[in-house]
């Protein structure tokens, strides 16, 4: 298979930690957002998959995520592990007496506004872009919602060495679109080898 022109832009361990400690998460907006960079960096999530998750579609003991009507109305299942669990364990929380103080009613979203609303994908590519900015990451144009997806993949292709693992995280239907993944580690290679 021909390697793709452009490859995915992928954050470092650095810039994802840097990125990843911008947002002030003593703010309820900035916690929320700090929560889905978090989500979409450990579970591949696209941004309108991780506005829309509901609190029953996560399983706060077994870390199990479901994503319901994915792209292509496909269903999927996710894991996620202990320390985003008990992150969102406490967001739970504090979403709780934030809806109460705001005399909001319970919110239907995991990660909702303040008024217990659903976040707009819009804001979330802004918000990315600004952390992004904030952490000085190079390329920042090229920063957004699905650099944190490209992310995890390559994390996760490096990690395991099975492309399939990859396609099904990402709800792939068709194993060509997550083959880019193997380029980007197979450019990684080439650079190591060739500074040997």
């Amino acid at each position: 298979m021909a390697r793709p022109d452009k490859l995915p832009k992928i954050l470092t361990e650095a810039e994802t930690s840097s990125l990843l400690g911008q947002p002030n998460q003593r703010y309820f907006g900035p916690c929320r957002d700090y929560l889905y960079m978090r989500l979409m960096l450990k579970a591949g999530l696209r941004a309108s998959e991780a506005t829309a998750l509901r609190p029953e579609h996560i399983d706060l003991m077994s870390g199990k995520l479901t994503v319901r009507e994915g792209k292509g109305a496909k269903d999927r299942t996710l894991w996620v592990g202990e320390d985003l669990l008990e992150e969102l364990q406490e967001w739970t929380e504090r979403r709780a007496d934030e809806a109460k103080e705001a005399g909001a009613e319970g919110s239907g979203f995991l990660l909702p506004t303040r008024k217990g609303t659903e976040v707009a994908t819009s804001h979330l590519r802004r918000s990315v872009k600004r952390y992004a900015r904030k952490a000085e990451i190079e390329e920042v144009g090229r920063v957004s919602p699905h650099t944190l997806r490209h992310t995890f993949a390559t994390r996760l292709y490096r990690e395991t060495g099975n492309i399939r693992l990859v396609q099904k995280a990402l709800g792939h239907s068709d194993l060509s679109t997550t083959m880019i993944y193997t380029h980007v580690v197979d450019e990684e290679l080439e650079g190591a080898m060739k500074g040997l």
